[in-house]
């Protein structure tokens, strides 16, 4: 049973619990590199028991920041991304769903973090600099766009996460994230907290390639295994699957580094696979050598594939069927869990506009000061 928020955060006292944060861009439905990347181990620690707060974000707001003309496009993939996450495993009686939009008070602690960052410094992103690129936005973009660090780091510090389970390729972002609290700090006082990022522990995890062999799977790239696809469509995704283009016969010497076969092996496969699937290799170090001195062909690995990942996904694609019949019950958890991130991200706003010295109308101090001010004025 998750504690009550009080009690687990009594910020004046710096007592805190422990706190996770993460979430998604809707602007597609969610593939496997969200998975092993992600929402695999998100799920493992909902139901570790270790954490006092966990908060899912759909980030519909920060979507918006390169989809400003397609709105609908957001709109429609909140759903889907809900639908991924509950099939995956999340539960709504153990973490908080919530949608970014519906939560107001993020956007002004943007505004008050806006203060703390130097355009040169957004510039030196890696992260942002790398999708500026991919996005062909060199000429023009977009300020939301270009503010994103700043807006994560919003979404971060308004629910005191302590740890945010994200890929490595988020590292910069979340550093940003630290700059920003470390900042605020120094000049307000202590209010905010810093948090750390977790890694998956399966290095191969840590940036899933595309089935086409490109570094990065992606939406935008149509190179993605995504959860909700059938089981054809991904046996069909993996027949097609970038492997070693000089292993032209079965007899030729294989490559291993940069095939992207074995590269879901790693991610996906366990021993226990091999007496099911592939009875004649005791483990995954066994198939690479066979591959790699020759002899070994990439039909039969990909068939391998295809039946390690089936497994995986076979269950996940029966409970998104379920829960596709229970829409308006989605819609309920969402509506529940951003109405309980309001009230957390408000008591965290009300904290920085405190320490910020901006919160006139209850600083009974402040009126109480101003009218012996002028009284004693009045009085000279």
């Amino acid at each position: 049973m998750r504690k009550d928020w009080q009690s687990i955060c009594r910020y004046g006292k710096q007592i805190l619990g422990k706190i996770i944060l993460t979430g998604d861009r809707p602007t597609g439905k969610l593939h496997i590199g969200h998975y092993v990347g992600s929402l695999k181990r998100r799920v493992e620690l909902q139901n570790s028991g270790e954490f006092d707060q966990i908060l899912i974000m759909i980030a519909d707001a920060q979507a918006l920041t390169d989809n400003a003309d397609n709105p609908e496009k957001v709109r429609q993939n909140i759903i889907e991304v809900a639908l991924d996450y509950l099939a995956c495993g999340l539960d709504p009686e153990k973490s908080d769903i919530f949608i970014q939009s519906q939560v107001p008070e993020l956007t002004e602690l943007s505004f008050y973090y806006m203060n703390l960052v130097t355009v040169s410094r957004l510039q030196r992103n890696p992260t942002v600099k790398s999708e500026i690129q991919m996005r062909n936005f060199e000429a023009s973009i977009p300020v939301g766009f270009f503010t994103y660090p700043i807006s994560q780091a919003s979404d971060i510090t308004a629910f005191k996460a302590t740890t945010v389970p994200v890929g490595e390729d988020q590292l910069p972002m979340l550093e940003q994230t630290k700059e920003i609290v470390r900042k605020f700090n120094a000049v307000y006082g202590e209010t905010l907290v810093e948090p750390e990022i977790l890694l998956p522990d399966n290095q191969a995890c840590l940036r899933l390639p595309g089935t086409d062999g490109k570094a990065k799977m992606s939406k935008s790239l149509g190179n993605c295994i995504y959860l909700s696809d059938s089981a054809e469509e991904v046996s069909k995704k993996i027949r097609g699957m970038y492997t070693d283009p000089n292993h032209l016969k079965v007899s030729d010497p294989g490559t291993i580094e940069g095939n992207t076969v074995f590269t879901y092996l790693d991610a996906f496969c366990k021993d226990e696979h091999f007496a099911k699937y592939l009875p004649e290799y005791e483990n995954l170090d066994a198939l690479k050598a066979h591959y790699q001195r020759g002899g070994l062909g990439d039909v039969k690995v990909k068939k391998f594939l295809n039946k390690v990942m089936e497994e995986e996904l076979a269950p996940i694609r029966a409970r998104r069927k379920e829960w596709e019949q229970r829409i308006p019950e989605v819609y309920e958890i969402l509506e529940r869990g951003s109405k309980k991130a309001q009230g957390l991200a408000a008591e965290t706003l009300a904290e920085v506009k405190r320490a910020m010295k901006i919160n006139y109308f209850e600083d009974k101090e402040l009126i109480a000061e101003q009218s012996e001010k002028y009284r004693n004025q009045a009085a000279e």
